[in-house]
């Protein structure tokens, strides 16, 4: 899409901060207003607009996107949305440990195990921590509490989780991140450590780093969305 306006723009609106191209408001992909919670977010947004060239660009628009989301997607069907991220509760990532080598087991737990002791302390939980695959049922206490724990964010907020726990596979680590534990880089990088230790032992792969560099790009604006909504 070619650029059509001069200047965007975050104005006050009666549920919050609409978001304008020389003046007219902006609509979602579904037509709905795009009425952001914050000033903050709004003004990022509108910051994304602006920047763009000739061309309308939405791939360097990843605000906008999550806010699109949290409108025509997260408020239209709310239960579903959290407990499809709910879920992760039950296969967290950090629960399942390689069964060797040593070196990768060990760099596992120096990553994974102070992001569960925070989860046990902050939510009264346990976890049951397996090596391999085969899945292991978790208490039904702490997927109660994880459940309960996303249940209670906005829809804002659960737009932003939603690329936080895909990429990871970790509602624990997109909790330790919401709540301050990690910041982004710590809470991605503690996500893959498996492929970054494959890597190093065996070199890096052209289309897999390409990749893992787009995932990066995404969770890092996922965290930024979260901390704007605030």
């Amino acid at each position: 899409m070619k650029r059509f306006y001069k200047k965007a723009a975050a104005e006050p609106a009666e549920d919050g901060f609409a978001i304008t191209l020389d003046g007219r408001p902006v609509k979602t992909p579904k037509r709905v207003s795009l009425i952001l919670p914050t000033s903050a977010l709004a003004l990022s947004v509108a910051a994304e607009w602006d920047a763009q060239g000739e061309d309308i660009d939405p791939r360097s628009m990843p605000l906008t996107g999550l806010a699109n989301a949290a409108i025509d997607h997260v408020e239209t069907d709310r239960n579903t949305f959290a407990a499809t991220l709910a879920g992760y509760a039950e296969t967290d990532l950090l629960c399942y440990r390689a069964e060797g080598p040593a070196t990768l087991a060990a760099l596992q737990a120096e990553r994974w195990d102070p992001i569960l002791v925070w989860a046990r302390e902050r939510y009264a939980i346990d976890f049951v921590v397996t090596t391999g695959i085969i899945h292991r049922a978790q208490p039904s206490k702490t997927v109660a509490r994880l459940t309960a724990a996303i249940g209670e964010r906005s829809d804002f907020q659960l737009a932003g989780f939603q690329p936080l726990v895909t990429i990871s596979g970790s509602l624990v680590i997109a909790l330790a991140l919401a709540e301050g534990y990690i910041d982004a880089r710590a809470a991605f990088d503690a996500a893959h450590v498996d492929e970054m230790w494959q890597a190093e032992q065996w070199g890096e792969d052209v289309w897999a780093t390409a990749m893992r560099d787009d995932h990066r790009r995404d969770f890092e604006a996922a965290a930024r969305f979260l901390a704007l909504v605030v």
